[in-house]
């Protein structure tokens, strides 16, 4: 992949991926000034090929600010023809495509809030109809893939054939130093469901905080996603909402000349390579055997249990199985990655017993 350029969204959702598709612009349009200066700024500083701005925003709390209103759409347009950049904004509802269309935004993006319900993506694609607009679907707030799929194939099967995704993390009730939890493997399962589907990362959503966006920027271009949704605005600390999370113009320019782009890397590739995947693949052929006798002792314990009338889930057990294999330093691994692992494992391994004894009955 080469450094980003201004390219056509539609072009560049219809070919493989040669350049990232840059997106960026302030979080919400806040007067026509502030949304114009950005919008020239951004074009001194780095190729957009979409000029981003929010003109209605859900919030979490009543009494937020919550977008300008649909006075602000032409502020948008008209600093997107300043700089001769189409321009996107977020929908979530019917009346706000119809006062989007009829301004002549370019391209719509459906929020976290939306997506996760069935019914306003329903409404949405319904207003669409027949409207030849590219749209950008945002994952849902919690990690539901299926949602974030069906929300994707709600448009498609209306006919609306360019359609990107949009990873903005996810909430997480965990602490973290992120906003919400990147959780990239999601972005996999997706591509895993859809192929064919170009992903989008918005950093600045996930990261919550002006110094994260560049390394979250660029583990995604590391993972191979196709472009980048960046809020910027020309006075951050000002900003009306989401300031912390909002870079300068000048910052979305240097970011994207310090990205570093990488070239897809094919499944067969130089022998030094070939020869490490092979022991790899070993590995996991050993794994997936120790995990089958695992589970050959786990039948036997179910026997044990049902012939006993035991219960089939011990908190102690699992505390203990789970704290003694969570302690990855001395090994070289996350504590983390242990802990997340061998709760799997002893999810599986209880779903194993409760179907074995049930069958039994």
């Amino acid at each position: 992949m080469t450094k980003a350029s201004i390219q056509s969204i539609t072009s560049w959702m219809d070919q493989s991926t040669q350049s990232p598709l840059l997106i960026s612009g302030p979080c919400s349009v806040e007067s026509p000034e502030q949304v114009l200066v950005t919008a020239q700024q951004l074009k001194v500083h780095t190729p957009i090929s979409l000029l981003r701005g929010g003109v209605w925003k859900p919030r979490t709390k009543p009494g937020s600010f919550e977008g300008v209103g649909a006075e602000a759409m032409q502020w948008l347009i008209d600093a997107g023809r300043a700089i001769n950049t189409p321009v996107t904004t977020e929908v979530a509802n019917a009346q706000h495509v119809e006062i989007a269309l009829k301004a002549g935004v370019d391209v719509l993006w459906i929020g976290a809030r939306t997506t996760v319900n069935p019914f306003y993506v329903q409404e949405i694609a319904e207003a669409l109809r027949g409207v030849n607009i590219p749209v950008l679907v945002k994952n849902p707030i919690h990690a539901e893939i299926g949602l974030w799929a069906g929300a994707i194939e709600r448009f498609r099967n209306l006919g609306i054939s360019h359609v990107a995704a949009v990873h903005r993390g996810f909430f997480s009730s965990s602490k973290s130093m992120y906003r919400n939890a990147p959780d990239w493997q999601h972005s996999f399962d997706l591509r895993a469901l859809l192929p064919d589907i170009k992903i989008i990362c918005d950093p600045s959503h996930i990261a919550g905080d002006r110094s994260l966006v560049s390394e979250v920027s660029q583990v995604a271009m590391d993972l191979g996603m196709d472009g980048l949704m960046i809020e910027s605005h020309i006075s951050p600390d000002d900003a009306w909402s989401d300031a912390r999370q909002q870079i300068s113009p000048e910052a979305v320019g240097r970011l994207m000349k310090e990205l570093k782009f990488h070239t897809n890397v094919p499944i067969i590739t130089n022998e030094e390579l070939a020869k490490l995947r092979e022991e790899l693949d070993q590995l996991d052929g050993q794994i997936v055997d120790v995990l089958r006798k695992r589970m050959l002792i786990v039948k036997d314990i179910a026997t044990i249990k049902e012939r006993e009338g035991m219960s089939i889930f011990h908190m102690k057990r699992w505390m203990k199985l789970v704290g003694e294999h969570s302690n990855g330093s001395e090994a070289g691994l996350s504590d983390a990655f242990l802990k997340e692992l061998f709760s799997t494992i002893h999810k599986y391994s209880v779903e194993l017993q409760t179907s074995l004894i049930k069958k039994s009955k």
